[in-house]
């Protein structure tokens, strides 16, 4: 039940941040999205390094309040030690899928149905994988700072971050491959 609540609360509210905060930032939560997109050359690397430290410190700063908001203190280090094989596994594929989703999305000229794929995808995946879909590697930083359900041990946080590399680099590579022009 706790997975059920977390997917859906996960999905439908990834939908409204990105349909609200889309004009602002381009709704860029998410370093490997990011890095992606810089990749395709639509956004500059400067601009990239100074949204990641902002991507961090907005995903510890919403891990914080949604503690102090359940009544837990503020900062409580996670023990849900979430790492091996096929969590690894299962983060790659849920973060290469992302990088599909968003950037499919963008050359095929469908960007405006960017916020409910990638909220259904996410909330999708938080199921269909075992890692139950991280997919961002600044909300992986952000919920060490929970010891919640939602949250994941510091030990176990490099694995996931180095899966979301690899997977957003696999994403990225199936871009180039299946949509090589943007139309």
């Amino acid at each position: 039940m706790q997975l059920l609540a977390n997917a859906l609360a996960t999905a439908l509210g990834l939908t409204v941040l990105i349909l609200v905060l889309a004009p602002v930032s381009g709704a860029h939560f998410n370093p490997v999205v990011s890095v992606v997109d810089a990749a395709f050359g639509h956004r500059p690397w400067s601009e990239v390094a100074r949204y990641l430290p902002a991507q961090v410190i907005g995903c510890i700063a919403g891990a914080m309040l949604a503690n102090v908001m359940f009544d837990a203190p503020a900062v409580e280090w996670s023990t849900t030690d979430r790492m091996s094989g096929p969590h690894f596994l299962a983060e790659v594929i849920a973060t290469a899928g992302l990088i599909l989703v968003v950037f499919s999305l963008a050359r095929t000229n469908r960007s405006a149905l960017a916020a409910p794929a990638v909220g259904a995808y996410i909330g999708a995946a938080c199921f269909f994988t075992s890692s139950t879909s991280f997919a961002n590697p600044a909300i992986t930083i952000g919920r060490m700072f929970t010891d919640t359900f939602a949250g994941i041990a510091p030990s176990s946080s490099l694995g996931y971050i180095a899966a979301q590399v690899l997977g957003a680099a696999i994403g990225l590579a199936l871009i180039r491959s299946l949509f090589p022009v943007a139309r």
